[in-house]
């Protein structure tokens, strides 16, 4: 791909990446998420689903960039689909905040209008202790925060200036931990649906391709290392 393409790519992987917010969006809009057996459920697994597939989507620019030499700007998109990744990972969590807890959404924002600030506080305090009591019972939740957190860290040290801050092998350090957010929302899917569901056989198959090229190229680096030496 010529370098000069690549501002017009990014803007389509941008329209691609906001496409299903929008789409989600429009649904609540007109009212078709009433449509819906459970709205709150629909959403959950929808951002929940986008946030995996972008993070494996992510993951793959590396081994296919390395098919080719022509392929090696490919890495430029990678920042932008992690930070999607991260995004829907957000959206899938807030979901579960302020729909699936109980938050009163529709208090919170009238005594924001009337400049009530402290209001968000006190229907977080009134929703906490069912919070902590799923954190603390429920291991596909306490698995999937998990991947939202190394998301978290990933996404804040994501620009130039924190590369440079924490220095290169130590920012390389942090970001490997991506591969554990995959492994970990994996987990996070499977322990979520029912018992017998294989839904999340087909995202577990793309992770473990991912992670076995990560081998294969470690070790045909380590080898080619040690031919040198």
């Amino acid at each position: 791909m010529p370098n000069r393409w690549i501002p017009y790519v990014k803007v389509l992987v941008h329209l691609a990446c906001l496409t299903p917010f929008l789409v989600l969006l429009q649904q609540w809009r007109s009212g078709g998420l009433d449509l819906e057996a459970d709205p709150v459920a629909y959403i959950t697994h929808f951002t929940g689903d986008w946030a995996l597939w972008l993070l494996l989507v992510s993951l793959g620019v590396t081994p296919v960039r390395r098919l080719h030499a022509r392929l090696s700007n490919l890495v430029r998109f990678r920042r932008m689909l992690g930070l999607y990744a991260f995004f829907y990972a957000s959206l899938h969590l807030a979901t579960y905040i302020f729909l699936f807890s109980g938050y009163d959404i529709q208090t919170a924002w009238a005594g924001l209008k009337h400049g009530h600030l402290g209001v968000l506080w006190t229907q977080w305090r009134a929703v906490w202790p069912s919070v902590w009591d799923d954190l603390t019972k429920r291991r596909f939740i306490q698995v999937g925060l998990l991947a939202w957190a190394i998301l978290l860290a990933l996404a804040v040290t994501s620009p130039m200036f924190m590369l440079r801050r924490l220095g290169g092998k130590n920012w390389q350090r942090l970001h490997r931990l991506v591969y554990v957010a995959g492994i970990a929302g994996c987990i996070h899917y499977w322990w979520l649906v029912k018992v017998g569901v294989r839904t999340p056989w087909k995202d577990t198959a793309a992770l473990t391709v991912l992670l076995l090229a990560r081998l294969v190229w470690v070790a045909m680096k380590r080898k080619r290392a040690a031919r040198v030496a």
